[in-house]
């Protein structure tokens, strides 16, 4: 309301002529490929903060032994000393930027972005590429930031809702490619070096898996900076790998085989669903060395501890990727099943009329929290329900996973074998669509989905198309999705974690007693 009203007087006492930028006569989106394939999109917001980011198809993903936590190093030593600024210059000329920059790795990219006013974003892409190309990587300034990343894992792994979900790709994907920790495994911090970080830049930095986008700057502008600031990286040819199937049967598990209908290789932001980061692209995955196929095997782990104010259980099973038509249903039943804390505030549109809240923390006081998760990729995804409750030990009337997982896998079960009610589905559609679409109001999510979608389709996916695809979700759609996914003849496994005193049982048994897959 504050928006529209706002909108409504400058309407009243401006001109329209007045108005410095018009969406008629600026292109919304455009593309320009530099010579050595390193690509630069922009699209035309208005505003008085422009935004410019790089974005590189790597992380996590591509670490093998030999380079484990290399990711999160890189994150950690960006902006410091370069061949042309001490770390000192660096900060200098961060500060007059009058915004922030910032570098973050996530398990399919590495991005550098900043915000900052209009005039400062020749500084911004000059630090951005600086850091990139020109890294000195100092044996101090690494000691430092060990020792920061050292601190770092001990406070993540002492938060179980922080570190439980990198347990869980590691259990749901085997310890490799998407089951990679978006932490440097402890044991492998005094083994992070400048070398062994200037040969991952050397690997994964090359033009072609780069995009530079912004927003609130004009395209030339862009073109010409990005061009003076990176035209030294060279164009390499994209290496390949042969397939990884030895015959040609058919090895994709049944519950990931392609949808009936065509795929459009849609995207979704990820403010849709908070992980729905597409980095990829979407030809041939499996056979491109640079993105590496991670394979889905499920699996239960416990952790032990007894000094806990809760226990902890996680319930996942593989869903579709990113490319994939059911992905916008997938999106939808998590914002369904939705959840939270058992003591969050607020009313409609907080979330309270989900079915966690209605069918589980509504009923069970010793439910601290259930939320859903869908953490989502190019070629898989991983959905599932996760409940914190008080312990099943003596003077408190609490329980154990085992009671606590019918439960959960109750909701799962629900999807499958009852139709959602019409007004149930509305509701969790509408959240889903304005979710994404306030989201998009920030100029730095803006062009962070800007450069994600052009590294991944080459070109923008309209907002207006996503919401149309959430529009088209029915209670058959969700009834046949559920079944495809967690159906007992889909062919999925269920990954299920627990951290805290009390053990699983039987949780075949359950899995089996549901009719869910993962038995």
């Amino acid at each position: 309301m504050k928006r529209a009203g706002a909108s409504l007087v400058r309407h009243a006492k401006a001109k329209p002529q007045q108005r410095q930028f018009s969406q008629a006569t600026l292109p919304p989106l455009q593309i320009t490929t530099l010579p050595n394939k390193i690509r630069v999109a922009t699209e035309s917001t208005p505003g008085h903060f422009s935004s410019v980011g790089l974005y590189i198809d790597a992380g996590s993903r591509y670490e093998v032994p030999s380079t484990s936590g290399a990711s999160h190093f890189l994150d950690r030593m960006a902006f410091k000393t370069t061949l042309s600024r001490s770390e000192a210059d660096m900060a200098t000329a961060m500060d007059r930027l009058g915004g922030q920059i910032m570098c973050s790795s996530s398990r399919e990219s590495i991005m550098y972005q900043s915000s900052h006013f209009d005039q400062a974003t020749p500084l911004a892409l000059s630090l951005i590429s600086d850091t990139v190309l020109n890294p000195v990587f100092l044996p101090e300034e690494l000691e430092i930031q060990k020792d920061a990343a050292m601190y770092e894992i001990r406070e993540i792994g002492n938060k179980p809702d922080m570190i439980l979900p990198e347990t869980l790709h590691e259990v749901a994907y085997g310890g490799k490619g998407l089951g990679n920790s978006l932490l440097c495994p402890d044991e492998r911090v005094n083994g992070i070096t400048g070398d062994l970080l200037r040969q991952c830049i050397s690997d994964w930095y090359s033009p072609q898996r780069m995009v530079i986008a912004g927003a609130g700057m004009q395209h030339e502008q862009l073109v010409e900076l990005a061009d003076k600031y990176f035209s030294s990286l060279k164009d390499t040819p994209s290496p390949t790998a042969p397939s990884p199937r030895s015959s040609p049967v058919q090895t994709v598990p049944p519950h990931l085989l392609s949808s009936s209908s065509p795929s459009l290789y849609k995207s979704l932001t990820r403010a849709a669903s908070s992980y729905l980061y597409p980095t990829a692209t979407p030809k041939d995955i499996s056979q491109s060395v640079w993105n590496p196929q991670s394979q889905y095997v499920g699996g239960i782990r416990h952790i032990p501890n007894t000094t806990l104010d809760f226990d902890h259980l996680y319930l996942g099973f593989e869903g579709v990727g990113i490319h994939d038509d059911d992905i916008y249903a997938l999106a939808t039943v998590q914002v369904l099943l939705g959840g939270g804390g058992s003591f969050s505030a607020g009313g409609p549109g907080k979330g309270m009329y989900t079915r966690l809240y209605t069918h589980i923390l509504n009923h069970f006081p010793q439910v601290d929290h259930c939320a859903s998760f869908h953490h989502i990729y190019t070629d898989s995804s991983l959905f599932g329900l996760w409940a914190s409750f008080v312990p099943n030990i003596p003077k408190q009337r609490g329980n154990t996973p085992a009671q606590i997982l019918p439960h959960l896998v109750h909701q799962i079960s629900l999807l499958i074998y009852q139709s959602v009610p019409e007004v149930e589905l509305e509701r969790a559609k509408n959240q889903l669509k304005s979710s994404l679409m306030m989201a998009l109001e920030s100029r730095a999510i803006e062009v962070e989905d800007l450069g994600r979608q052009i590294l991944v389709h080459g070109r923008k996916i309209p907002v207006t198309d996503m919401t149309a695809a959430i529009d088209e979700v029915t209670p058959e759609t969700i009834k046949r999705v559920a079944t495809r996914l967690f159906g007992p003849q889909s062919g999925n496994k269920a990954t299920i974690v627990t951290m805290g005193r009390g053990e699983l049982g039987d949780w075949q048994a359950t899995l089996r007693k549901y009719g869910v897959a993962g038995a």
